[in-house]
């Protein structure tokens, strides 16, 4: 693994939003040589020659010194590889290119989801490669870290001596650290803050209530927490950035699609038809969740709000009386 205290060499796999962003802060400081690697030729031509990525970010100069590419190659110089693509085709991804990583650079994962087969990234990545492996969570829209906005991270490992590295990555730049050791608790909760971000979405189209909000907010998180407990993570995961940050972010903000799916539902726009079509994270994850549940416990009994939820993509559920439902005793 890479020591502290040298010059780096930075791969994004990814040319999406947080790729571009992150990448966009870390090119600014010397020491650091920062690509991102893409299959998108037209946004690789874009970045090199105009430092533009107008797919994304079309109206922002970046940094001079961030690159792109398309050359697989690059993979083998990196010393650190951020995994910026959809969490379903990671996977994939590195089985396909797996000779081309360097044994020596760590992996990181930025995706928020499951891998193949619902299995977390980092379980995969620790049965099968050789490599350090963390991941990166956090309250954190690419459009503030572009913007130059304080943004805080959790980077947890089981291999804890690679955190003086993302220190002195991240050092004197906006991004802020905390750091865990609970990978399973770190992934499990950019997950499931997708599913309790629908309800705090369906709670808040139907009432302005901040009494209200903050009652169903505080019954997600002891969800959220009594979930990362029960799959093999810790309680106090929940307060680090990419617990407690991480959900409210996504649940108060109107620019979280979970939360806007949420107010869709809970005005009545989220009809049968539109959901056979549309696939987002905190759908996937409800169902997932409560079919895995649902072998062994009583999930209406142990969480009302997820359960209610599955019913809402599941059986129908008259969205007039979901509210009541989810207070019920």
């Amino acid at each position: 693994m890479i020591k502290s205290g040298k010059s780096k060499t930075i791969v994004f796999i990814g040319s999406g939003a947080i790729a571009t962003s992150l990448g966009n802060i870390l090119a600014a400081k010397s020491e650091n040589k920062v690509v991102l690697l893409s299959i998108e030729h037209e946004v690789v031509d874009a970045i090199n020659q105009a430092h533009t990525n107008s797919k994304y970010f079309p109206n922002f100069q970046l940094h001079p010194e961030l690159k792109a590419t398309g050359n697989m190659e690059i993979l083998q110089e990196a010393d650190m590889i951020f995994l910026a693509i959809p969490s379903v085709a990671i996977v994939g991804y590195l089985k396909s290119n797996q000779t081309y990583i360097s044994k020596k650079a760590v992996l990181v994962n930025l995706a928020k989801g499951f891998g193949n087969d619902f299995q977390l990234i980092p379980d995969w990545v620790n049965a099968n490669m050789s490599n350090v492996m963390a991941t990166m969570k956090g309250p954190s829209f690419a459009r503030d870290i572009i913007n130059g906005q304080p943004t805080g991270f959790t980077i947890a490992s089981t291999d804890p001596s690679c955190f003086p590295v993302f220190g002195e990555v991240f050092s004197k730049t906006i991004i802020h650290l905390d750091y865990s050791t609970d990978v399973q608790g770190v992934e499990y909760a950019s997950i499931l803050k997708n599913i309790y971000a629908i309800v705090i979405g369906i709670v808040d189209a139907n009432f302005d209530s901040p009494n209200l909000r903050s009652l169903i907010l505080t019954k997600a998180i002891n969800e959220m927490r009594s979930l990362i407990l029960r799959f093999g993570g810790k309680s106090e995961t929940m307060f680090n950035y990419c617990g407690f940050g991480d959900f409210s972010l996504t649940a108060l903000n109107d620019l979280s699609r979970n939360r806007t799916l949420g107010l869709l539902i809970g005005k009545g726009f989220f009809t049968k038809d539109i959901s056979e079509k549309v696939v987002l994270e905190g759908r996937i994850a409800t169902n997932v969740f409560y079919e895995k549940l649902s072998q062994t416990i009583d999930v209406d009994a142990e969480y009302r709000l997820m359960s209610e939820l599955y019913g809402v993509f599941n059986k129908d559920c008259e969205i007039k009386s979901f509210v009541d439902r989810i207070l019920k005793d």
